[in-house]
């Protein structure tokens, strides 16, 4: 029970946060200070799979059509209302609240598995990549409940695809990029169209057309400079690109992985590019989150490395092959090949990690 809507949505916030919404919501018309309309609409905004109905007294055709419009509403009961009515028409709230979040359950949890196996694709293709990806889809995470943003599983799946386009780059070419050395106009072309590359990929796969554009946008600039040249700018790039371009660039400035004021001076040498306001909210909490929560290093064998560990030396046989380099954060198939390799051949041990 919340007395006035203001109590309310304070009610469904905290419900959000501690990660159990309400199933249903039924709101008077007729409050002090905030009438209903307005707090379902607040609440479709907030809590959006939360089920919204409406009782009131004054059941004039205008409150109805706004009450549908604004607030989306899936019952309207007039007083008097019998209980048993009410009864009824909660149960079906209930049982409509089940329908939406088991289908985003195993939309989610499919999809999930299927991008899981992309995913492990670019580990094995572009371990530096994947670890990349790793960490921009622990930064969105912490981001997601700092910012009170809904719980959206596209932004999460962008962020572990993002480099999913490498797999179309030759690896002597992306070692030479990364090696600093110069490219030539068609190399420089492969690897500026990688985003496209990915997002073709994934465009074909049912409810992944959001996550596609997101890729495919990844490394426009908010002033309308990058990739693709013909693409949007400003405001009118989607949110979770926006914010995965701060991300992404952040990431490449700390190869240590922990956000610090030298790789944020890299980014405001270029700040045309981001979006001001955003990049100012990501700053505050990605500097105060991380740096509150120091990460532990150690030396350790093969053997105990596990899905999470972020790899701080090369990861060599004892006849010089390179099987990972450092700056990789493991996924659950490099593991699987360590072990393998392990029976076969002998590593160079031990092996430099950071936990946490």
């Amino acid at each position: 029970m919340a007395e006035g809507g203001v109590a309310a949505l304070q009610a469904v916030e905290q419900a959000g946060l501690r990660r159990e919404p309400f199933a249903v919501v039924l709101c008077d018309m007729r409050m002090p200070g905030m009438d209903g309309i307005e707090v379902l609409s607040r609440i479709r905004a907030q809590a959006p799979e939360t089920v919204r109905m409406m009782l009131t007294g004054n059941a004039d055709q205008q409150t109805a059509i706004d009450a549908i419009n604004k607030g989306a509403i899936f019952r309207f009961f007039t007083k008097p209302c019998p209980a048993e009515d009410l009864a009824v028409g909660l149960q079906a709230g209930i049982d409509q609240y089940r329908l939406i979040t088991a289908e985003r359950e195993l939309l989610e949890n499919t999809l999930a598995g299927s991008v899981k196996v992309l995913a492990d694709i670019v580990a094995v293709n572009d371990p530096v990549a994947h670890g990349l990806a790793t960490r921009l889809r622990e930064w969105v995470r912490l981001l997601t409940v700092e910012f009170k943003l809904p719980q959206r599983w596209q932004l999460d799946l962008a962020a572990m695809l993002l480099p999913i386009g490498q797999v179309s780059i030759p690896p002597e070419l992306i070692a030479k990029k990364r090696r600093g050395e110069p490219l030539t106009e068609a190399e420089q072309f492969i690897i500026t169209r990688a985003p496209e590359a990915g997002r073709n990929l994934i465009a074909n796969i049912p409810r992944l057309s959001k996550v596609a554009e997101t890729i495919w946008l990844q490394d426009r600039g908010y002033d309308g400079s990058g990739f693709p040249t013909d693409g949007p700018r400003g405001n009118d790039i989607p949110f979770d690109a926006r914010l995965l371009k701060i991300l992404k660039d952040l990431a490449e400035a700390c190869p240590s992985g922990i956000p610090d004021p030298t790789a944020f001076a890299a980014l405001d040498r270029n700040r045309a590019q981001y979006d001001i306001n955003l990049m100012a909210k990501v700053r505050s909490c990605l500097m105060t989150l991380l740096s509150s929560t120091a990460p532990v290093e150690a030396d350790v064998p093969v053997s105990a490395l596990r899905v999470g560990h972020l790899v701080l030396s090369d990861i060599k046989l004892t006849n010089g092959h390179l099987v990972l380099a450092r700056n990789t954060m493991l996924s659950a198939a490099q593991i699987e090949r360590l072990r393998s390799l392990g029976k076969i051949y002998s590593f160079v041990e031990p092996v430099r990690v950071r936990v946490g």
